[in-house]
C-alpha cells in the first residue's frame, strides 16, 4: 500500500455510539455552502472554541457505527476546512464511510479506539503495519485493512481523481498498442 503514514492529535472524542454527524454543524445549518460560515459553525454545541484550537493535520475519534443517519458532505467538509486530516472509529456507517472516502477524506477502522485515547494525544497511523499507536501514551492498536479500491480512491484524492487516472492509463495503453 502507497497510502503516507499519518499523525495528528487528537482534537476531539465523540463518545455516543451511531453519531450523526449532522450534529458538528447542526441540523438547521446543514444547508450552508459558504465553507467559511460552516467551519464556524462546527462543533460549536460541542466546545465553542474548537475552531481557534484545532491545528491542521489534527484527528477527531469517533465510536460504533460513526457517520449513522443521512451521509450529508457539509459537517465533514466543515471539519477539513479547519484542519482535520481524518476520522479515526470503532467503527463507520456503511453510507457515511463509502461517501467520504470516495470524496478522498481519510477513516481509519480501529475497534477499541476510545479506551485508547484521550484529548490531544497525539496518533500516529502505519498503514504498512496496520496499526495505530497512541505516541503519548505509547500504546498501539491493530487497525482493520482497507480494500484495495478504497486505498486507491485514497492515493488519488477521491472517486473522481481515481477514474481520471484510470481513464488515463487506458487512454496509455490504447496508444502503446
Amino acid at each position: 500500500m502507497s497510502l503516507k503514514n499519518m499523525c495528528g492529535r487528537v482534537s476531539w472524542i465523540f463518545n455516543d455510539d451511531n453519531f450523526d454527524v449532522d450534529q458538528i454543524v447542526g441540523v438547521k445549518n446543514i444547508k450552508v455552502t459558504d465553507i467559511h460560515e460552516l467551519a464556524a459553525l462546527a462543533m460549536k454545541s460541542y466546545d465553542p472554541e474548537f475552531a481557534k484550537t484545532v491545528q491542521k493535520g489534527d484527528v477527531v475519534v469517533g465510536g460504533e457505527n460513526f457517520g449513522y443517519g443521512h451521509p450529508h458532505y457539509p459537517p465533514l467538509k466543515a471539519l477539513r476546512h479547519l484542519g482535520i486530516q481524518a476520522v479515526v472509529a470503532e467503527s463507520f456507517s456503511p453510507g457515511f464511510y463509502r461517501g467520504e472516502i470516495s470524496m478522498g477524506f481519510t477513516l481509519v477502522s480501529c475497534p477499541g479506539i476510545r479506551k485508547l485515547v484521550s484529548r490531544w494525544d497525539t496518533l500516529s497511523v502505519d498503514w504498512e503495519n496496520l496499526t495505530i499507536t497512541n505516541v503519548t501514551q505509547n500504546k498501539s492498536l491493530p487497525i482493520e485493512p482497507m480494500s484495495t479500491m478504497d486505498q486507491m480512491m485514497l492515493e488519488r484524492g477521491g472517486f473522481i481523481p481515481y477514474l481520471k487516472g484510470r481513464l488515463q492509463s487506458a487512454k496509455e495503453n490504447q496508444k502503446g498498442q
